[in-house]
C-alpha cells in the first residue's frame, strides 16, 4: 500500500552503510507549516492556492479530514487548491482523526466558521503525553463551551469574543490555534508566552494573506485583531527546517559534503553550534548551508532541546545517531516530550552505548563504528535516526515501520541514494522471501 495516501506503508527501508553523500538538497514545503495551514484554511470564505506543499502522508490525512467538513482540494501543477466557501457539520471516525496531532487544531477554526463542531480526540507519534489543555484553556477564554465526552470534543461557541491569554507553556501547537481562531474572533486577542517557532510565523504570513492583522508573531506576545471575514489567498509553503538539518546531519555522520538550499540559516542556528562543537566544518550563506566532515565526530557535553530558538526536540533523535559514533562521551536531554527514547535501543542493536535516565536523559558513550541491524521504527524522527545510523553502518540496517517515516520525509530514500547513499525500499513480502 502507498503510504503517502496515509495508510500504512507495508515496506522496509534497506539501507547499506559505508557510503559518504556528497552534493546538494533542495528543501521541500515545511510539514509543520502546512499542517498549521490547513487548519487555518478553513477560516476562509473562498478559494486558496497553496505552493511547495509536501507531498507527505500527514498531508493527505489531514486533507481528507478537511474534505469530511465541505472543503474541496485538487491538486493541479504542483499547487494544492483548496474551497472552503460551504463547510458543514460532520461526525468523523477516530480512526481519521488519531493519525495525526494536528487533527485538533481544525477545532478553533470550525467553531469561527460554523459556531459548533465535533472532534474526536487526536493522535499522532507515540512520544509522550501531548495534552491539549492549553488549547481548551484558550478556546474557553474566547468563550467557547468545550465538553469530552467518549473520547469526543463537543464544542459550541455562538459568541466568541477576543481576550487575554496566557499559555503556561509556549506550546507551538496551542499558539498556532489560538492565533488562528482568533484572527476570525472579533475584538482584540493578546496571546502572553506565545511560542517562537518559524512555522508560527509563517502561519501569521498565511493568515495576513487572508486578510488577518496579527503583530508579533515570532515574539513572546502575539496581538491578533479579529476580522468579519476572511478571503482565500495564495501562499507559498516555506522550506522544512527540520528536513534540512536531518539532511545535515546525514552528510556528518557519513564524513559527507552536502548542502541544503532554499532555507533560512538562523532557523539552523541551534543545531549548527552543536555540530561545531562536534568539530563538524559549517559554513552558510544567505539561503543555504553547508556541513563537511571529515574523520569522526567529537563528543558533545550538554545538549537540552528547548521551544524554539533552542535546540529543536524533532532534531535530537538524528543528532544522537551521530553523536553514537564521537570520539568521548555526550549527553542529550530531552525537556519537551518525556517519551522520546524510541531509538535508543534501536540504536544500541547497532553497537552504540546509549543509557536512559529518568526516561529523559540520554548518556551516549561514543563507539568507533556501528553495524547494521534489523531495526524498528518508534516515530517519524526516530525512523529519521535510524536511517542515518545505516548510512554509517558497516553492513546492511532493515528498517521496519516506514510509514512513520513518510509521515515528515518527501522521497526520502531517492534524496539520500541521489547525494550517494544505498537506501531502497522494499515490499515486505519481497523481503520476507529473501530472508527465507
Amino acid at each position: 500500500m502507498n503510504s503517502k495516501d496515509g495508510t500504512k506503508s507495508m515496506n522496509v527501508l534497506k539501507v547499506i552503510g559505508g557510503k559518504r553523500l556528497q552534493g546538494s538538497v533542495d528543501i521541500t514545503g515545511s510539514k509543520n507549516a502546512a499542517l498549521a495551514i490547513l487548519s487555518a484554511v478553513l477560516l476562509a470564505d473562498g478559494v486558496t492556492t497553496l505552493y511547495n506543499v509536501p507531498d507527505v502522508s500527514d498531508i493527505h490525512i489531514k486533507l481528507r479530514l478537511l474534505s469530511r467538513f465541505g472543503a474541496t482540494y485538487e491538486w493541479r501543477e504542483g499547487a494544492l487548491i483548496i474551497d472552503t466557501r460551504n463547510l458543514h457539520t460532520a461526525e468523523v471516525e477516530e480512526e481519521l482523526v488519531r493519525p495525526i496531532r494536528t487533527s485538533f487544531y481544525i477545532l478553533g477554526s470550525l467553531l469561527a466558521r460554523l459556531g459548533k463542531t465535533q472532534l474526536p480526540a487526536p493522535g499522532g507519534c507515540n512520544i509522550g503525553a501531548r495534552p491539549v489543555d492549553l488549547h481548551i484553556k484558550g478556546l474557553r477564554i474566547l468563550g467557547a463551551e468545550i465538553d469530552l465526552t467518549g473520547g469526543i470534543y463537543y464544542a459550541e461557541a455562538p459568541n466568541l469574543q477576543g481576550g487575554e491569554i496566557y499559555l503556561d507553556f509556549p506550546s507551538a501547537g496551542a499558539t498556532q490555534h489560538l492565533m488562528a481562531t482568533a484572527a476570525l474572533t472579533p475584538g482584540m486577542t493578546v496571546i502572553q508566552n506565545a511560542a517562537m517557532e518559524p512555522e508560527i510565523v509563517s502561519l501569521a504570513a498565511f493568515l495576513g494573506a487572508m486578510g488577518a492583522r496579527i503583530e508579533g508573531a515570532g515574539s513572546s506576545t502575539i496581538t491578533i485583531q479579529g476580522m468579519d471575514r476572511l478571503t482565500g489567498c495564495e501562499f507559498r509553503v516555506p522550506a522544512d527546517r527540520l528536513q534540512a538539518g536531518t539532511y545535515l546531519l546525514a552528510a556528518a555522520i557519513t564524513e559527507g559534503d552536502v548542502t541544503v538550499r532554499g532555507v533560512m540559516p538562523e532557523h539552523q542556528t541551534a543545531l549548527l553550534n552543536k555540530l561545531r562543537e562536534a568539530g563538524v566544518d559549517c559554513s552558510e550563506g544567505h539561503d543555504w548551508v553547508r556541513v563537511q566532515m571529515v574523520g569522526r565526530p567529537v563528543g558533545v557535553q550538554k545538549i537540552k532541546t528547548m521551544p524554539y530558538p533552542g535546540f529543536p526536540t524533532d532534531i535530537q533523535q538524528p543528532m544522537a545517531a551521530l553523536l553514537a559514533i564521537a570520539d568521548g562521551n555526550s549527553t542529550i536531554e530531552e525537556t519537551i516530550y518525556e517519551g522520546r527514547t524510541g531509538h535508543v535501543n534501536e540504536l544500541n542493536r547497532m553497537g552504540a552505548k546509549i543509557m536512559v535516565q529518568g526516561g529523559r536523559v540520554s548518556h551516549i558513550d561514543g563507539v568507533e563504528r556501528l553495524t547494521g541491524a534489523h531495526v524498528v521504527a518508534s516515530d517519524l524522527r526516530a525512523g529519521a535516526a535510524l536511517v542515518l545510523a545505516g548510512l554509517a553502518a558497516e553492513g546492511e540496517t532493515i528498517i521496519r515501520n516506514v510509514h512513520f517515516i513518510d509521515r515528515g520525509y518527501q522521497n526520502f530514500e531517492q534524496t539520500l541514494t541521489a547525494l550517494g547513499g544505498d537506501v531502497e525500499r522494499i515490499p515486505v513480502t519481497e523481503f520476507e522471501q529473501a530472508l527465507s
